[in-house]
C-alpha cells in the first residue's frame, strides 16, 4: 500500500485559509451592498452559525465581515431573517444555523432522528413522551393562525426542565423545529416567529425527493470537506454534526470516489483529507477578528492542531476564573492567529470597547496591533459606533492604544 503524501502544517493552514476565503488582499473600505458578494460567502461556508449573545453583535453577522469587512447588514437581515424574498432557512447543522434552501432536503435525515427519539436533547425526548398532547395542541395552532411567537400561546415564562424561560408550548415549539414541522418563518428582535414548512419554504424545496439517509449525509460530507480544504474525519464530522458511523463511511465513500485525498500533516496525530478541488492561495493579508462561531475555529481542536492556538470561549467562566475576558475573538493576521482581544459595543456611548488585548507568544505586540488596528476602526464605523477605546489589561493593550491612537 502506498503511503499517503506528507505535507508540512504551513502547507495545511494555507489550504484551510484559502478554503474559508481568507486569502488575498484584505477588502478595501466600503460596504459590500449586493446579495451576490454576501451568498458567495455563505456557498463557501454552506452556513452561518446563530447564537444569541449580542455584546459585540450577533454571531451569524461576524463571518462575513471578516472576511468582506463592512457591508450592510440589512441586506443580510431581508434574505435570512425576513418573512419575504428569503434565500436561507433556519435549522440545526454544526448549531443553530441559517443555511441555503438547498440544504434542507439533506438535513431531513436529522429530522426524523428527532422524531424516533435520537440526536435531540434527551429533556425535549422526554417532553415528547409525556406530554405528546401539548406538542400535538401547539402545532395546530401554529397551522391555523401561525405565524406565532412562543408569548402568542399566553402562557408565563417559567422554568421547564433543563431550559430557563420555557413553558410547555415553547418546549413543543422547539421539538416541532427539531422535527420539522414548524421551522422560523422570521424573526422580530431575534425572536423566532414559527410557522408551518409549506408556507415558509419555496415549493421546490417543500416539495423536493427527501434523499436516502447514506446520501444526504455523503453529501453533506462532501461540503464539509470542500469548506475546510483540509480536514480530518472528526473535522468533516463536526462541520455538520454528523453521526460518527454515517460520517465514517462517507470519508471512506469520498476518498473511493477520488473526491477526498489521505495525506498525513507534520504535527497531526490522525490522517488529513485534501478536498481535490482545494487551492492553496500564494498571498494571506488579512487582518481581522473572528467570531467565537467562525468556522475556521468554532472546532477548537482544528484551530489547536492549525494555529497553535488555544482557544475557548469565557462567557460562561466565573469573571475571577477568566483567562482573557467575557466575549473573546481571534486575531487573523495573514497566516498566524496572532492574539486576541475581548470586545464589547458600548452602543449607549457610542464606543467599541477593546477590553483586553493579548498578543500570542512570539508574535510582535506593535506589529500585531498596528495590523489589526484599521480593522477595528472599520468594525467601529460599521457597527454605528464613533470611537474605539482600549483599556489597560493584556499583554497588548499599551501597543494597541498606541497604534488606535496613531492611526485616528
Amino acid at each position: 500500500m502506498t503511503r499517503p503524501q506528507r505535507i508540512s502544517l504551513k502547507s495545511a493552514r494555507r489550504l484551510a485559509l484559502t478554503a474559508q476565503g481568507f486569502s488575498g488582499a484584505q477588502p478595501g473600505p466600503g460596504k459590500a451592498t449586493r446579495w451576490q458578494s454576501l451568498s458567495k460567502v455563505i456557498d463557501r461556508l454552506n452556513l452561518l452559525q446563530i447564537d444569541s449573545v449580542n455584546v459585540l453583535s450577533r454571531s451569524h453577522y461576524l463571518p462575513l465581515f471578516s472576511r468582506l469587512g463592512s457591508y450592510d447588514k440589512q441586506i443580510l437581515d431581508r434574505h435570512t431573517l425576513a418573512a419575504k424574498n428569503r434565500r436561507c432557512f433556519e435549522y440545526w447543522a454544526h448549531e443553530a444555523s441559517l443555511l441555503p434552501y438547498r440544504y434542507q432536503p439533506l438535513l431531513r435525515w436529522r429530522m426524523d432522528d428527532a422524531r424516533n427519539g435520537t440526536g435531540i436533547y434527551k429533556g425535549l425526548v422526554e417532553f415528547a413522551r409525556e406530554k405528546s398532547q401539548v406538542i400535538e395542541q401547539t402545532l395546530a395552532r401554529v397551522r391555523a393562525e401561525g405565524p406565532l411567537r412562543p408569548r402568542d400561546f399566553g402562557q408565563p415564562a417559567v422554568r421547564s426542565g433543563e431550559w430557563w424561560g420555557w413553558n410547555d408550548n415553547k418546549t413543543a415549539l422547539e421539538y416541532l423545529f427539531w422535527t420539522g414541522d414548524v421551522t422560523t418563518a422570521s424573526r422580530e428582535g431575534f425572536e423566532r416567529l414559527y410557522d408551518v414548512p409549506e408556507r415558509v419554504l419555496p415549493d421546490d424545496t417543500h416539495t423536493a425527493a427527501t434523499p436516502e439517509r447514506a446520501d444526504a449525509i455523503r453529501e453533506l460530507a462532501r461540503h464539509s470537506a470542500r469548506a475546510l480544504g483540509i480536514s480530518t474525519e472528526t473535522d468533516i464530522r463536526d462541520y455538520f454534526r454528523l453521526p460518527v458511523a454515517d460520517a465514517r463511511q462517507a470519508v471512506a465513500e469520498l476518498v473511493e470516489s477520488g473526491e477526498l485525498h489521505m495525506v498525513e500533516v507534520k504535527g497531526w496525530s490522525k490522517p488529513g483529507y485534501i478536498w481535490h478541488q482545494a487551492k492553496s492561495a500564494r498571498s494571506f493579508e488579512h487582518a481581522t477578528v473572528l467570531s467565537p462561531f467562525d468556522p475556521l475555529v468554532w472546532n477548537r481542536d482544528r484551530a489547536e492542531r492549525l494555529f497553535d492556538f488555544r482557544y475557548r470561549i469565557e462567557i460562561y467562566t466565573p469573571a475571577p476564573k477568566r483567562q482573557f475576558g467575557y466575549y473573546v475573538l481571534p486575531v487573523l493576521i495573514g497566516e498566524q492567529l496572532a492574539g486576541r482581544l475581548c470586545m464589547k459595543a458600548d452602543r449607549q456611548a457610542g464606543t467599541l470597547r477593546i477590553n483586553a488585548a493579548w498578543h500570542e507568544d512570539g508574535m510582535a505586540p506593535g506589529a500585531v496591533s498596528e495590523a489589526i488596528t484599521p480593522s477595528l476602526h472599520t468594525m467601529s464605523r460599521w457597527l454605528d459606533l464613533e470611537r474605539v477605546e482600549i483599556a489597560g489589561q493584556g499583554n497588548m493593550s499599551t501597543a494597541l492604544k498606541d497604534a488606535v491612537r496613531l492611526q485616528s
